[in-house]
């Protein structure tokens, strides 16, 4: 028996690792393969060089960008013909027990304000997904109520409601237009908790 296991196993050798002895040099295979990019790349500048330059976009009018504006920067996008920094905001605290949501003017007016809790969670079902996105379904059904179309999103925490409650305002009938993280991230600042016994 400890023969035919004997040759199994070389078999098995000898077809999945080659011996050394077969082993050719691939020292040429990189070389290769670099001489062919550094031939693309010469291609590539010299099609740079022969095209004209285009012509710079005017200063007054701004090229489309799929990012939001930068704060001070004039931008042609519109939404609902409100301006970027004219769009409400939804800040969505996202602990691991709950999660909070209100939406404010751009003038930080508050317009609309829910968590897990008051609607109806209680004890560990606010923690979980399903509640954010109720939570999230009714901010956004007081929103519109008031009449809030189009959403900035800026959420802060790891809870499990991130994600489920920004689902939650679109579900509601609200367009998000950006979503922003400003979870707090300490540079080494206070001590830990000590690690849960499991």
């Amino acid at each position: 028996m400890q023969v035919v296991r004997n040759a199994g196993s070389r078999l098995l050798r000898s077809w999945a690792w080659p011996p050394t002895s077969r082993v050719v040099a691939r020292a040429p295979a990189p070389s290769i393969h670099t001489g062919l990019h550094r031939l693309q790349d010469a291609a590539a500048r010299k099609e740079a060089e022969e095209k004209p330059a285009a012509p710079a976009p005017a200063p007054g009018r701004s090229s489309f960008s799929i990012y939001p504006p930068i704060p001070g920067q004039e931008n042609s996008l519109r939404w609902a013909g409100k301006k970027f920094e004219e769009i409400p905001i939804a800040h969505i605290k996202a602990s691991y027990n709950n999660t909070q949501i209100q939406v404010v003017s751009a003038t930080n007016q508050p317009l609309a304000r829910t968590s897990c809790g008051t609607e109806g969670f209680r004890n560990a079902k606010k923690g979980t997904g399903i509640a954010a996105q109720t939570a999230g379904i009714a901010a956004a059904a007081k929103a519109t109520g008031k009449g809030v179309t189009h959403i900035r999103v800026v959420v802060k925490g790891l809870g499990p409601g991130r994600l489920s409650a920004i689902k939650g305002l679109t579900m509601g009938g609200l367009e998000v237009i950006s979503i922003t993280d400003n979870t707090p991230i300490p540079h080494n600042g206070c001590r830990p908790r000590k690690a849960r016994r499991l």
